[in-house]
């Protein structure tokens, strides 16, 4: 065989080449718990390394307790608004610091389902999300976990 590679990985020349490589889109899911804040860190830092476009977002989820009393007033809807702006905050902050443009989806409803979503829409690359606190996802099943079981993209977690 001369030094041509007719079979192997690399395209001939003038070829097309499908696809490219590294990831174009990172979508980071972002709490503002300690695990979450160092997954976005971690995409940022990944996504300027690549070249990619960096999508955070963060699902508000309405606590339990809120729901069980309707006759007392809680500021749940201030409390959700405050926080994703605290949140907005801190990922522009952030992604100003290591100097990447990001893209914040702020959302309500099912984490694990608006993540998917989002990601979906996006045609995100990646995921990436920080490892669970919690004692009960370690029997029930973390967020993380439930995106590494989808098999629908690659799924960082960041302890």
């Amino acid at each position: 065989m001369t030094g041509e590679r007719r079979n192997g990985p690399f395209p001939r020349d003038g070829a097309f080449e499908l696809g490219d490589d590294g990831p174009r889109v990172i979508l980071v899911g972002i709490d503002g718990s300690p695990t979450s804040l160092r997954a976005g860190a971690y995409a940022a830092g990944l996504a300027r390394r690549q070249g990619a476009e960096l999508v955070a977002v963060h699902v508000a989820t309405t606590p339990a307790l809120a729901m069980l009393a309707p006759d007392r007033p809680w500021p749940v809807e201030e409390t959700l608004t405050a926080v994703t702006e605290e949140i907005r905050r801190q990922v522009a902050a952030g992604a100003a610091h290591v100097g990447v443009p990001v893209q914040f989806v702020a959302l309500r409803g099912d984490p694990y389902a608006e993540l998917c979503r989002v990601a979906t829409e996006t045609r995100a690359d990646a995921v990436v999300v920080g490892a669970s606190t919690q004692v009960g996802h370690r029997l029930m099943g973390s967020l993380a976990v439930r995106l590494v079981r989808a098999g629908r993209w690659p799924v960082t977690v960041v302890p």
